[in-house]
């Protein structure tokens, strides 16, 4: 047992507490990747109408984010393993923000056609741009935490996502009904562009961090944190680690359990995507609500999820201080929620809204709980290649941001209601139980062959 977890009270009370100020710094980063992610769920009615797309074009345009965001991955990871993350980030949050304020001018250029070909390289510029963030947060994470908190850490940057459907799908529909469509992306897009600096302003290595005490380093170091970022250990292991490549990609690529975590993220991601993009356009469609409504009526559910998704972290981590093994504390929350999240299927067997609301809700509470693959990522993960490897978990999983708004798109256009799309999204969440609890064995991290 280390000396930092049977400190004295004294101990304690001296270590400063810098990583929490580190996790809220990648939480509010976070919030902002998603909310500028889902900005033409929010838009996309009022748009629609102004450039006439129909249900299939706007899969595709949905998509247009995911597939740069996914061929993006691998290089992401290589240059966070490289370059680390507090200057890869910052690139990321600077561009990404610059794509989203562009979006705002896609109605000066003339023809729809134009307008929806320029909506679609911005969109895939700007997957490419946000590709570095989730495996920046995963390395940061597994620089400033020890394993004992590191769920509980990751939770809350991955519910992220949930907060900015709390705060920013209400605020962006408001915007849109107010103002137009246009003043969403300048607002999110210069703020964006502020929150750049601050991550310069704010961000270290723990070992270089001028806020952190001696005491913080070491309860950091002695629980498994990698506190020198990639420089951790010299020029030796610093010169692997710039030289990690495909030789280590195939190693990856070839472990079950990695394989089985990565299957998994994908189909928990089904359902990440479809109330990213497709949930206020049903509620507006096949609820017949405004978008005004539509828009606070979406932050219900995400308030669930946010709940759901911090709920997880603390109970995988209290599960470990508790003494189980690291392979129960993950599995049980993830298989226990996503077992709840097919509850969504139901939604296609009832007719009142507030019932809808209340299974979209509990859906959400269960994918918040069972959403730890970001924990599971920084606890598995090779010391020489957290980058890469997030990279290629967040690639996997982001297929799905591919894949379900054109499955979405086409189901809703062939048959002209949401019930096959309801069907696919639950499926999904069960096959995330199969993949943990088949072809997941013991959780731990991979040693690198030479």
């Amino acid at each position: 047992m280390s000396m930092s977890r049977t400190a004295s009270p004294a101990d304690v009370m001296k270590r400063t507490r810098v990583r929490y100020l580190i996790l809220l710094l990648i939480f509010a980063i976070t919030t902002f990747n998603y909310a500028d992610r889902a900005t033409l769920s929010v838009t996309g009615s009022a748009m629609r109408a102004e450039f006439g797309f129909d249900a299939i074009r706007m899969g595709y345009i949905f998509s247009a984010f995911s597939w740069a965001y996914v061929l993006s991955q691998i290089p992401a990871g290589w240059l966070l393993d490289r370059f680390g993350a507090r200057r890869v980030y910052a690139a990321s949050i600077f561009l990404w923000s610059l794509f989203t304020l562009l979006q705002s001018s896609i109605g000066l250029l003339g023809s729809a056609a134009t307008a929806v070909t320029a909506l679609f390289v911005l969109r895939f510029a700007m997957g490419a741009a946000e590709a570095p963030a989730f495996p920046a947060n995963a390395k940061v994470v597994a620089s400033w935490f020890p394993t004992q908190e590191r769920g509980t850490a990751s939770a809350i940057f991955n519910s992220a996502q949930y907060f900015a459907a709390v705060i920013f799908t209400p605020l962006m529909a408001w915007l849109t009904h107010a103002f137009g469509w246009h003043h969403v992306y300048i607002v999110m897009g210069v703020a964006g562009l502020l929150l750049a600096l601050t991550w310069l302003s704010v961000m270290k290595n723990p070992a270089d961090h001028p806020r952190v005490n001696k005491q913080e380093l070491e309860y950091i170091e002695e629980g498994g944190g990698l506190v020198r970022g990639h420089q951790r250990a010299g020029g030796a292991s610093r010169a692997k680690a710039n030289g990690v490549g495909w030789p280590v990609v195939k190693q990856l690529l070839t472990n079950r359990m990695l394989l089985g975590v990565y299957l998994a993220q994908y189909c928990i991601n089904v359902l990440t995507y479809f109330f990213l993009t497709w949930f206020p356009i049903y509620l507006v469609q096949a609820r017949h609500m405004t978008i005004l409504q539509a828009g606070f009526v979406a932050s219900l559910p995400a308030i669930c999820g946010f709940t759901g998704g911090v709920l997880g972290g603390v109970i995988s981590d209290g599960l470990i201080r508790r003494g189980c093994s690291l392979t129960l504390a993950r599995k049980a929350p993830i298989v226990g929620g996503m077992l709840l999240s097919s509850c969504i299927i139901g939604c296609n067997y009832v007719d009142t809204d507030w019932v809808v609301v209340a299974l979209m809700s509990l859906a959400f509470f269960g994918k918040g709980i069972g959403a730890l693959g970001w924990a599971v990522v920084a606890d598995t993960s090779p010391k020489e290649a957290i980058g890469l490897s997030g990279s290629i978990f967040n690639m996997f999983g982001n297929v799905a941001g591919i894949v379900t708004p054109i499955v979405i798109g086409y189901l809703v256009a062939q048959s002209g209601s949401f019930n096959g799309a309801l069907a696919f999204v639950g499926i999904n969440a069960l096959i995330t139980v199969f993949s943990y609890l088949v072809i997941v064995k013991d959780i731990k991290r991979v040693e690198l062959r030479a």
